[in-house]
């Protein structure tokens, strides 16, 4: 049996941890313009052949989904209808649009209780001087306003990207000792989401928060520190693969050309300096993995700059660094199984073409994203959602409301609502759990699946039941989704059959059972009684002026989040 097929036995049919078994379904033909049903089968032995080739097949609601479902942390409807009627290549290249226009920076939420002396309440923080009393209540702000940028993104690529990179050029936010760093941090990932690699790559080597975190600023000719040069091959650029022939004094090279920067801890915020005297001006051998290169000592201020240029050409002139970054793109964007067939028809084509792009990232991802081995059916609804997707995703699909921008206090409050959940399932945004980022998507063979155990689960479920049914406590407030908001929007609320397939069609990746969907009718419809019942009901419940209607508006609304609570507990709302 497959991996690919022991993940769909384990997950979906036979794992306690879901209560329940779920019936295999065979995929649907390739092309077809049915909703996917996913790819459960227990006889199903094989892997796709299919490689980057341009996808030419329909382009209907359910590719357009799973395009959509990859690209953002939960779909919208307006997302559905922005993209209605376009082309696939149309999608595409909006996706890959981002403004040039960064977010606006973290606020001081804490100073009604927390004093501080240099920022005003709801102003920005990240000019401020230092002040170590205020670090650990400007780091939890950070964590906020970038948990808010992910759950509330615009329609396109860039904070999935950012996320992609938070997870590959990994920090710790709480090892850092200056927030003000990790915002140039996270700011340099939002500037260069979507753009060239080497650029990003060059910018983190000397970025403050990474100079600190893997020990750059203490790298100087006399005591050389290796753990930066060692991380920027392993994890960074090169990979430790069959193919990944770099040798110890490669490292120890590596070493002294990045000996001599520095963190300048009293500018506003952080940033990077270099001391000529602390770099190792002799000439610096390589191996025969990189060419037998040597990057020549170069003296003045400018020396690191120059060594640090040379030393990027260097390493992504080797074929494996664009195969290693295309691997990394691969699980991040599609699964995380790279068999033979994938190397050879995916990864390695998209790897020349990543070279001979220059590193542009949109040019790899425009052609993955519109190739027919991402839209195979093997390749859907098969990837678990971490846990920014399935809680931030909640919050964006359901549109739930968010507070005003003037109340800065209970607003963070509630990005502090999602970094907390975040930290109850195993995925804390800025605080990766090591330099090689979340295992989900680094740790054989697991991987993914490792999103979800027996204690993560019921918390991931907590979430969804708590905004929907019972409602989150967020300060002194209760918030709840408003379950109409997205209801009124399907084709036809109304309808009981037709209201139950376009909420299963939007909130999950796949088709259910007959019994499955007979349970979700039981709770518009208790004890089977006609259908007109609910529609009838549903009338009254929108009709302000029918003499019912507040009745049936309580009855209606509480109907209504039952079933978004059922769907949402459904093992295949765990799925993308």
């Amino acid at each position: 049996m497959s991996s690919r097929n022991k993940f769909f036995r384990s997950f979906l049919g036979e794992n306690p941890v879901f209560g329940k078994p779920i019936s295999p379904q065979q995929p649907p033909n390739a092309g077809t313009n049915t909703q996917h049903q996913g790819n459960q089968s227990k006889n199903l032995t094989r892997r796709t052949n299919t490689g980057i080739t341009p996808y030419v097949g329909a382009f209907g609601k359910p590719e357009l989904l799973h395009l959509l479902r990859r690209s953002l942390f939960g779909v919208k409807m307006a997302d559905i209808s922005t993209f209605t009627g376009k082309t696939l290549e149309q999608t595409v290249d909006a996706l890959l649009t981002v403004s040039s226009t960064l977010p606006n920076p973290p606020l001081n939420d804490y100073g009604n209780t927390n004093n501080d002396p240099n920022v005003i309440y709801g102003q920005t923080w990240i000019n401020a001087p230092y002040d170590a009393a205020l670090n650990n209540f400007r780091e939890k702000s950070l964590k906020r306003w970038f948990w808010d940028l992910m759950a509330n993104q615009s329609t396109d690529l860039q904070a999935k990207m950012v996320l992609f990179w938070h997870n590959h050029f990994a920090i710790q936010f709480l090892e850092i000792p200056l927030a003000s760093a990790s915002y140039v941090y996270s700011k340099l990932l939002f500037t260069h989401a979507l753009g060239n690699v080497k650029t990003l790559t060059r910018a983190i080597t000397i970025d403050p928060a990474m100079l600190f975190y893997l020990n750059g600023r203490l790298n100087t000719k006399r005591a050389p520190d290796e753990n930066y040069a060692r991380e920027l091959q392993e994890l960074f650029a090169i990979g430790k693969g069959t193919n990944s022939n770099y040798t110890e004094d490669d490292v120890k090279a590596m070493a002294r050309v990045l000996t001599g920067w520095s963190i300048n801890i009293l500018t506003n915020p952080a940033s990077t300096g270099f001391v000529a005297s602390n770099h190792d001006t002799n000439d610096k051998q390589f191996s025969s993995f990189y060419g037998n290169a040597i990057i020549k000592g170069q003296t003045g201020i400018d020396a690191g700059n120059k060594e640090l240029d040379d030393l990027l050409s260097m390493i992504f002139k080797t074929e494996e660094s664009a195969a290693f970054l295309c691997r990394k793109l691969y699980t991040y964007f599609v699964y995380y199984e790279i068999d033979d067939t994938v190397e050879a028809k995916v990864i390695q084509p998209l790897a020349k073409v990543f070279r001979e792009s220059g590193y542009d990232i949109k040019t790899v991802l425009k052609i993955l994203l519109m190739s027919e081995h991402f839209f195979d059916n093997w390749n859907r609804a098969c990837v678990i959602k971490d846990p920014i997707t399935q809680q931030g995703g909640l919050c964006r699909q359901m549109e739930l409301a968010f507070p005003v921008t003037t109340d800065y206090a209970q607003m963070y409050k509630m990005f502090q609502m999602g970094v907390d959940y975040g930290s109850l399932t195993q995925m804390v945004i800025g605080d990766p759990p090591n330099v090689s980022g979340w295992p989900a998507w680094y740790q054989k063979p697991v991987f993914n699946r490792s999103w979800i155990n027996n204690d993560t689960l019921p918390k991931r479920n907590l979430f969804s039941d708590s905004l929907l049914v019972y409602g989150q406590k967020v300060g002194t407030a209760k918030v709840y989704v408003d379950p109409w908001i997205v209801t009124k929007k399907f084709s036809a609320p109304g309808t009981a059959d037709t209201l139950i397939a376009d909420a299963i069609e939007f909130l999950l990746p796949m088709a259910l059972s007959t019994k499955q969907i007979a349970s979700l009718k039981e709770i518009l419809l208790p004890g089977a009684i006609p259908d007109y019942n609910w529609s009838d009901e549903y009338l009254s419940a929108t009709d302000v002026s029918d003499p019912n209607h507040t009745k049936s508006l309580n009855t209606a609304t509480i109907k209504l989040r039952s079933l978004y609570k059922s769907i949402m507990n459904l093992a295949e709302y765990q799925l993308s």
